[in-house]
């Protein structure tokens, strides 16, 4: 999949991007990395980090400047589309500035990846785009179906479009575990609802799906991983069963449980070993799509983090939280 190949990361300099590259680099032999994000001084502590690489380039832009992506995508084959706006409260204050990143952004991709014949686009997702009931979810469920809405704009051409979609990221930036390593240090960890449950995805397992939804996609797939879901109090206890801990409310924007497949996608969810598959209504995909191995799930079928069967208890939870 990325012998030879150029492959784009937006948002490159994210938990991500920087990983995904290393495990490019180090474990593939692709031609070039590019690293597409904003922010400079990211790039550059980045670079210091991948000096000894000869094949990653950095490149400053953002996905709202369609210009730039034009180019930055010639000659490329693969784009990993990571970059968004995703605090939930900074995106309900500054709504407007998570359309153009979130959506306008994606349309601008789109767009790019058409008209400079780029082979594969994976656009990473959230469970909060599923039932939205914030901002950052609704644009991210907007730029979901832009994505796979795409496979028809392309039509005959070159590019295929999938969509990833998982949980929340062990570990990575924003997420509850800094959070609560900085709060422990206090003796009191402050937890939104003891009754709240999350899926929960460590950083390599997003990275080994993206690589295996790369490998299967024939455009129009939102891949969705078979995960473990926790319980917060469980985490709250395996992190510091001596802290004391204070129920402060749920935030505005936020969910009890999350919800990666809702029960009206169920007639398009087929099942396999370790994900499901959310199906396009595309004629074409029919024909290209091979379900010989997968199941239909039920009518009735939804796939949430309450009723998820595999859940992470205490002890399992801190053996994640090891290797972070």
């Amino acid at each position: 999949m990325f012998e030879g190949k150029v492959i784009l990361i937006t948002g490159g300099t994210g938990s991500f991007g920087r990983a995904f590259a290393h495990t490019l680099l180090t474990q593939h032999n692709p031609a070039k990395v590019i690293i597409l994000s904003r922010d400079e001084l990211k790039q550059y502590e980045m670079a210091q980090d991948f000096s000894g690489h000869e094949s990653i380039r950095f490149f400053l832009g953002d996905v709202r400047d369609k210009d730039r992506l034009y180019r930055a995508f010639r000659g490329v084959d693969v784009v990993i589309h990571a970059a968004a706006l995703k605090q939930v409260p900074a995106a309900e204050y500054n709504p407007f500035e998570v359309i153009k990143t979130n959506i306008m952004g994606a349309q601008n991709i789109i767009d790019a990846a058409i008209d400079t014949q780029v082979s594969h686009v994976l656009a990473l997702s959230t469970d909060k785009a599923a039932a939205p009931i914030n901002l950052y979810g609704a644009t991210k469920l907007c730029s979901d179906k832009l994505f796979i809405a795409a496979n028809a704009y392309a039509g005959t051409g070159r590019t295929r479009f999938s969509v990833v979609r998982y949980g929340n990221v062990l570990g990575s930036r924003g997420s509850v575990i800094p959070f609560f390593q900085e709060q422990r240090k206090l003796g009191f960890l402050p937890v939104t609802d003891p009754r709240m449950t999350r899926f929960w995805i460590t950083l390599q397992q997003g990275m080994d799906f993206v690589t295996k939804s790369l490998s299967r996609m024939v455009g129009g797939e939102l891949f969705v991983p078979k995960l473990p879901s926790m319980n917060i109090m469980d985490l709250a206890r395996a992190m510091c069963p001596e802290c004391r801990i204070e129920t402060v409310g749920i935030r505005p924007g936020e969910k009890l449980h999350e919800i990666m497949i809702p029960r009206d996608e169920a007639r398009n969810t087929l099942e396999y070993e370790d994900h499901f598959v959310i199906t396009p209504n595309f004629r074409f995909f029919e024909e290209r799509y091979d379900k010989s191995t997968a199941t239909p799930v039920s009518e009735d079928f939804e796939y949430n983090s309450l009723d998820n069967p595999w859940k992470l208890s205490i002890e399992s939870l801190r053996e994640h939280l090891e290797v972070i």
